[in-house]
């Protein structure tokens, strides 16, 4: 496969399994491109034209022209500079590494990591959480994640990636939206009774069976296993953590339990005062699972060699 090919495809993959819906994320694009055309000539030259085709700002082709041919991809949670220095020693070992698949964004795609995190507020609509309380509540949220990038040295591994000619891809919001909607529906499907239900539900997915072999398995940090379940909530996409103060809209639009990757402290002690069951999926074995999922759709077809690195584990479902 080409890597515009595979880039094509993964972007096509996120949004079909997007939360929100398909319709929803068109209505988006053409919001964009209505933006776009209202722009001054000026102004256009610094719009990531990108975003007009592909939602997800968080996921780019970070290096390369997109023909190059891929059969051989390194793939880690995260890509840094050491990753790529591993990729380029496997190269002179005579191993094969055609690409470098990133989950966590890098480059571009890390600095613009905030702006997917407007999807939140059509996800919470969904949940039951009123539409203007959902994006009154995220804009400062996302405000905030915008300050906290601004210093990042943002291209640090892209530049390493050039220098040794090595194309680099990242995937962040197409996978993830892969593991909240794979988890939505099977809770959806099998209605946990309790809490513990919901713990046995992921224990049977390998990619936590896994992580709790390896003593970072799914975990209640809120509530008992012998609390009953309610509505489950699967917040799991959307760039990063949202707005703190949601809880309370959540527990009004009758969520019972939240499952997440991962859970601050501040945001731990809101969803605690509205009395909310939350359990940590955790964040890398989620990540790992929204990637397998991904990549099983990307290589239906095709045959691509997966090299494993940086936490990632290479569990297929026989696609």
């Amino acid at each position: 496969m080409k890597l515009k090919d595979i880039y094509k495809k993964a972007i096509e993959i996120g949004m079909d399994n997007d939360p929100r819906d398909k319709d929803v994320v068109i209505k988006e694009l053409e919001r964009r491109k209505k933006d776009f055309d209202e722009l001054k000539l000026d102004e256009k030259e610094f719009f990531d034209q990108e975003a007009l085709q592909n939602p997800y700002s968080d996921s780019r082709i970070l290096y390369g022209t997109g023909d190059e041919e891929i059969k051989s991809i390194l793939v880690g949670i995260d890509i840094e500079v050491g990753e790529i220095l591993l990729a380029d020693s496997l190269r002179l070992r005579g191993r094969q590494v055609d690409l470098l698949l990133s989950h966590h964004p890098e480059g571009r795609a890390y600095a613009n990591l905030y702006t997917v995190m407007q999807m939140q507020s059509d996800i919470l609509n969904r949940f039951g959480v009123p539409i203007n309380i959902a994006e009154d509540l995220m804009e400062g949220r996302i405000k905030e994640v915008e300050r906290k990038l601004m210093p990042v040295n943002h291209t640090r591994a892209v530049d390493a990636a050039k220098l040794l000619g090595v194309p680099f891809l990242c995937l962040h919001t197409p996978a993830d939206n892969m593991v909240a909607t794979y988890l939505q529906r099977l809770f959806d499907e099998k209605k946990p009774y309790t809490v513990a239900d919901v713990i046995d539900i992921l224990k049977g997915i390998p990619e936590y069976r896994e992580a709790g072999l390896n003593s970072i398995g799914p975990k209640i940090i809120l509530g008992a296993k012998n609390r009953k379940a309610g509505k489950v909530f699967v917040d799991m996409t959307g760039g990063t953590e949202g707005a703190k103060e949601i809880f309370e809209s959540l527990t009004a639009g009758g969520i019972s339990t939240i499952v997440a990757m991962h859970l601050s402290e501040d945001h731990r002690k809101e969803a605690e005062k509205n009395h909310l069951n939350v359990i940590i999926a955790g964040h890398i074995s989620s990540d790992n699972l929204g990637l397998n999922l991904l990549i099983d759709e990307i290589s239906r077809g095709d045959s691509l060699e997966i090299l494993e690195c940086s936490g990632f584990k290479r569990f297929s479902r026989g696609i």
